[in-house]
């Protein structure tokens, strides 16, 4: 009788199942009311007297072994339940991933930034949070100076000598200020201007800035810097520049791009003239090199700037500019398949 509890033992812990069906009928053959450990306590009182303590210990056994192995078996098929209630049918086909989107303003400024990196230009960027000396005055704008009405300064109030930055050309500064020529760069990023919201203006707003340093820099340079950034940016090599003034810059031009008057859209755009402005330009002043502890003398340099938001606006028919702010995902969604 011995032998056949030990078989009983080595079959229970044998045993696997794989619905709790099976593991509950396991539990009643061996621990029910009318299963095989009762049947053998009732058997208790006919074993020699000589057997009775090895015949205890090895029903305890089986009793022990099949206690343990219900439990084991409960709790291995509750932790697979929870899983398959995580990841519900793993034998389904997996679920389409939604493909994100970049934003239109990102798209248009990785672009740029491709373009100038193909001749030379690398990437610095600046604080946004800027003091005055390095968003104004080392920019040939001394306090006072006229030219700071255009462009309208968020000022922090505890202290005037801090503000958000209205251009990029801070990151230029600093860029000078702790390298030496030849300088090559160009600086993206958000600026911020105390202007009214509206469907073509914004109070703050996206720029690229570029700016180069060496030895016998021309203004036939800058031409044509921005001639091959046209042509690879919109496809069309034809601009012209015209004079116009920027304090940090001498002599200053507006860049304008011929876009044509092939449909309606290019005529509103241009306002008639098939000509489309994208940015300003001209050479380094000489006062702002020296600023930066550059020799005026031996070096010289252009720069030129653009609005990111006014480009995206242009190349995607963005017909208002708060929409690049608003984070719409209908707007969003439809960027899936650019760049």
């Amino acid at each position: 009788m011995i032998d056949k509890l030990k078989e009983l033992i080595a079959e229970a812990e044998a045993f696997k199942a794989q619905t709790k069906d099976e593991v509950e009928t396991f539990r009643i053959k061996y621990l029910g009311k009318k299963g095989l450990l009762n049947e053998y306590f009732a058997e208790f009182k006919n074993v020699a007297n000589e057997q009775k303590r090895e015949f205890g210990q090895t029903i305890n056994q089986l009793k022990k072994t099949a206690e343990d192995k219900v439990k084991a078996l409960k709790e291995e098929l509750e932790s697979n339940e929870e899983v398959k209630g995580i990841y519900g049918d793993l034998s389904r086909p997996g679920e389409p991933i939604q493909i994100g989107a970049r934003h239109p303003i990102s798209i248009v400024k990785n672009q740029i930034i491709d373009i100038f990196s193909r001749i030379g230009f690398n990437v610095s960027e600046g604080p946004e949070i800027e003091d005055d000396w390095h968003n104004f005055t080392a920019l040939n704008l001394p306090e006072y100076h006229p030219a700071r009405d255009m462009q309208d300064t968020f000022f922090i109030q505890t202290n005037p000598d801090i503000l958000l930055r209205t251009h990029t050309s801070s990151v230029q500064v600093r860029y000078m200020e702790n390298n030496k020529p030849p300088i090559r760069t160009i600086s993206p990023g958000r600026v911020y201007r105390n202007e009214a919201i509206s469907a073509r203006s914004h109070c703050f707003f996206h720029q690229v800035e570029g700016l180069y340093i060496d030895k016998d820099v021309s203004f036939a340079d800058l031409k044509q810097t921005l001639q091959y950034f046209t042509t690879e940016m919109f496809g069309k090599s034809e601009i012209r520049l015209r004079p116009s003034y920027f304090p940090f810059t001498e002599p200053s031009a507006e860049v304008d791009v011929y876009w044509g008057l092939k449909t309606e859209t290019d005529y509103r755009i241009t306002k008639g003239t098939g000509w489309l402005e994208i940015m300003g330009c001209g050479m380094v002043d000489p006062n702002v090199l020296e600023n930066c502890g550059i020799d005026s003398k031996e070096y010289s340099g252009f720069a030129f700037g653009m609005g990111i938001d006014r480009i995206a606006m242009l190349l995607h028919q963005i017909g208002d500019i708060r929409l690049l702010s608003e984070n719409d995902v209908r707007f969003l969604e439809q960027f899936k398949s650019a760049l």
